[in-house]
């Protein structure tokens, strides 16, 4: 039977592919900090402290694992804590999982991401994609969406107005520009879990690649 483990499960898109898995009956397991109320019967959470888990924990038996954790520079106080969740925590839980037996990952990256950026965000993101690839992993899926839209458990004013002004752009954003879109968390989800048997190696997925 196959199973999945899903990182930032309580974010937008981690809540989105649990929601996926569990319509297709697939089971999988939700890293979290705290309980998670009303998940589906297939899923089953994992509490951590993912500080400790860094150090010693361990991984049930797997075959996938899907990394949505992230931050922002706002929540995590400093570049230094953002680094310490985008980069460390993500790395961690990739690597305790190939130790389970997962061999495809799926990552949550940026379109842009490079690890030479003189952005930091995209820096950050760029050095995960390429620390990830160095796991060993059979499969590594990196999702490159642009601005992501959907509900979130938090309300927040700007990203609401960010959210209008997204869609407006998104008229202009046509031909070679149409990567840069906004993106339904939902549409980015359900590709996800649809290219857990993508081909070997290393797979980029851009805003054409995901389900409308």
């Amino acid at each position: 039977m196959t199973t999945s483990i899903i990182a930032g499960s309580t974010g937008l898109i981690g809540g989105n592919v649990i929601e996926v898995l569990s319509k297709q009956k697939q089971s999988a397991i939700a890293l979290t900090r705290i309980s998670i109320p009303n998940l589906p019967p297939e899923i089953t959470e994992m509490i951590i402290d993912f500080d400790a888990f860094q150090k010693n924990g361990s991984l049930p038996s797997c075959n996938n694992v899907f990394i949505c954790l992230g931050t922002t520079i706002k929540a995590a106080g400093s570049k230094e804590n953002f680094r310490k969740v985008d980069i460390d925590y993500c790395v961690s839980i990739a690597k305790k999982a190939k130790e389970s037996g997962a061999e495809t990952l799926s990552l949550i990256s940026s379109i842009g991401a490079n690890s030479s950026s003189k952005n930091f965000y995209l820096k950050t993101k760029g050095e995960l994609e390429e620390a990830v690839q160095e796991l060993g992993f059979s499969t590594v899926n990196i999702f490159r969406p642009s601005f992501l839209v959907g509900e979130r458990p938090e309300k927040r004013l700007a990203e609401k107005i960010a959210i209008k002004f997204a869609k407006f752009m998104d008229l202009f954003l046509t031909g070679s520009a149409s990567k840069y879109r906004s993106v339904k968390a939902e549409s980015l989800a359900k590709t996800m879990v649809s290219k857990v048997d993508s081909k070997p190696g290393v797979n980029y997925f851009y805003f054409d690649d995901f389900f409308k």
